[in-house]
């Protein structure tokens, strides 16, 4: 039976076992997709058990997406250009590293008929994924993306290979169209992103890159002020579809409610 498995920290909350089972029991596919909390410690004995084939495949979530990198061979195209990698997989002796989160946000924003040209976005957050949202935002012509982050030097990592992106400081609020939460705040239901967003209006789109829970009090508050709330449901489930044909070479079903079963 093959193994495969979703690495990050923390993990309770992901809910990629019960989409990949789903998938693997509908495909007849013998093998068992199990989720593993691990700290950074862990990360070189779980690419060698890539290695030795006893897991043939792995996803990654926060906050390894970056800091997994140095341990795998090589990197495919999407991976290297956004420096960010949230599945891998084994292939002619090697390790690589793919990013399948690029196509999960685009096809996401596609599926709510979200037309980003021209729209100013406002992300909170810096972490690993970040740079999958920036690539598709500037190829689908947004016309100003500004980041925040708490600790702001990180966010001006970013201003190494997007020179015009804007970075303000945490607690600064700005006009957007779009605002997108990419931080961790929200897993857990006490969770606030404290930003006083009173005078923003209403009409924008609130997107939360956090599925579970499907409400985050960041949409709420959005929701709540006359805005539209999207969570990142769709694209975790388009990023595993992609995941799932690298490792099986089958493009798993999307139907509808697929999580609610």
């Amino acid at each position: 039976m093959k193994k495969y498995l979703v690495i990050g920290n923390p993990i309770e909350h992901s809910l990629s076992p019960k989409l990949h089972n789903h998938w693997i029991k509908e495909n007849n596919i013998d093998a068992i997709y199990e989720k593993k909390k691990i700290t950074e410690n862990h990360i070189k004995e779980i690419i060698s058990e890539i290695r030795n084939e006893k897991i043939q495949g792995l996803n990654v979530t926060i906050p390894f997406k970056k800091s997994i990198i140095p341990f795998l061979d090589a990197l495919t195209p999407e991976a290297e250009k956004t420096y960010s990698v949230n599945t891998i997989f084994k292939k002619d002796n090697k390790i690589l590293g793919d990013n399948t989160d690029i196509v999960g946000f685009e096809k996401a924003l596609e599926h709510i008929n979200y037309e980003v040209k021209n729209k100013k976005i406002f992300i909170l957050g810096a972490g690993g994924v970040v740079s999958s949202i920036i690539y598709v935002l500037k190829n689908l012509g947004a016309s100003k993306i500004t980041l925040s982050n708490r600790t702001k030097e990180k966010a001006e990592n970013y201003k190494k290979n997007y020179p015009d992106l804007e970075v303000v400081d945490w607690g600064t609020i700005i006009d957007f169209d779009m605002i997108i939460n990419a931080t961790s705040l929200g897993l857990k239901s006490e969770d606030e992103i404290k930003l006083n967003l009173e005078k923003i209006g209403s009409g924008k789109l609130f997107y939360d890159l956090i599925y579970n829970p499907k409400k985050t009090n960041f949409l709420l508050k959005g929701e709540a002020m006359g805005n539209k709330g999207e969570n990142g449901m769709m694209m975790f489930i388009y990023q595993a579809q992609l995941a799932f044909k690298i490792w099986h070479n089958i493009l798993p079903k999307i139907k509808k409610n697929l999580l609610d079963q």
